[in-house]
């Protein structure tokens, strides 16, 4: 079997998830499916139709959320010792090289990965151009608008 890596709180967030599909989500569907049979034919009962469409959508998701729980290995950021490597669940913080500019990301899960948080997907290509590398180091990454280069400021774990 795959094991798919995904931070703690990447994990708690697909638990949190599959809670409120099973409890919330699920149960209302089913209502709505109840209500849409007690106006009778269902053969032009639209309400039905899309209350059935939506419980394939929510059973659907519960599967793919607990087959990804299942695979799941769950990795703590705070008890990672890499000895100042970039490695997943590491917060790099760098310095464009070109601009100077410096932004900071968290490499997660694919599940996991918002840009706009700072956490890049494990197998974007920033993220395969830091792995390993350590403070000081610059990675060069592949853009759609050419090369970048970054220097690596700091290497944390969160």
């Amino acid at each position: 079997m795959v094991t798919i890596p995904i931070t703690k709180s990447g994990a708690e967030k697909l638990k949190s998830e599959l809670h409120r599909l099973k409890t919330v989500d699920r149960p209302w569907v089913i209502n709505a499916i109840a209500e849409a049979r007690a106006q009778g034919d269902l053969s032009e009962n639209a309400e039905y139709e899309a209350a059935k469409d939506r419980q394939g959508f929510i059973e659907g998701r519960i599967q793919e959320v607990e087959g990804k729980l299942s695979a799941a290995q769950v990795i703590d950021p705070r008890t990672v010792d890499a000895a100042g490597r970039v490695v997943f669940g590491a917060t790099v913080e760098l310095e464009d090289e070109d601009s100077g500019d410096v932004v900071k990301y968290q490499i997660v899960g694919e599940d996991e990965a918002d840009l706009k948080l700072g956490l890049v997907n494990i197998s974007s290509p920033i993220a395969r151009a830091l792995i390993g590398k350590e403070k000081g180091d610059t990675a060069e990454v592949q853009a759609p608008g050419g090369t970048r280069r970054f220097e690596i400021v700091a290497v944390s774990y969160l």
